[in-house]
């Protein structure tokens, strides 16, 4: 995110079961461990703006306090958790909102946040021509994607629309949970 000045999150479109929206990886003795998120109405024939958040995150809470709280920085960071956790919208796309303008905000970075259902766009449109039609619309030069769109996007589709696209492929670094943390950017 920090890698752009406007991040659209993409929140009129229709779920993805198994994606990664509600789940993630905690590095629990050295390994990862997936987390999920409950959520309810999670359906592919749903979007992310009609699908609700209904996890209470008391499993959430205890994993990282049984698995960080020996870490640097813990308080700090439960702090910002709490925070995310206790957003009363749980609609799913505003809740995921939420929580970016929060790290955001936490990580001083000033990127702006746009819901893609807020934009005036051609709806008919799907996959990568909506994607260009959003960033037409917003005057985007370029446009940032995770390193999976390899598969869905072509540089060259993007190009004739005078759009330079670029993937982003985090970079996984092994830390220790008592260690000092280190942030990395987006490559």
């Amino acid at each position: 995110m920090a890698a752009v000045d406007k991040y659209v999150v993409y929140d009129d479109v229709n779920y993805i079961k198994g994606g990664w929206v509600a789940r993630n990886n905690l590095i629990i003795g050295g390994k990862k461990q997936m987390f999920h998120i409950e959520l309810s109405g999670a359906s592919p024939n749903k979007h992310f703006n009609e699908i609700f958040i209904r996890d209470d995150f008391r499993k959430l809470r205890k994993t990282l306090q049984v698995n960080y709280s020996k870490a640097p920085y813990y308080d700090k960071a439960m702090e910002l958790m709490e925070s995310v956790f206790s957003y009363e919208d749980k609609r799913l796309s505003h809740f995921i909102a939420n929580s970016f303008k929060l790290i955001l905000s936490y990580l001083s970075i000033d990127t702006e946040l746009i819901m893609s259902s807020d934009l005036q766009k051609d709806n008919s449109l799907k996959g990568k021509d909506k994607v260009i039609d959003i960033c037409q619309r917003l005057g985007a030069n370029t446009y940032y994607n995770a390193i999976g769109g390899q598969e869905l996007y072509s540089k060259e589709e993007f190009k004739k629309h005078g759009i330079e696209l670029c993937f982003v492929k985090p970079q996984e670094v092994p830390y220790s949970q008592t260690a000092t943390p280190l942030f990395l950017g987006c490559l």
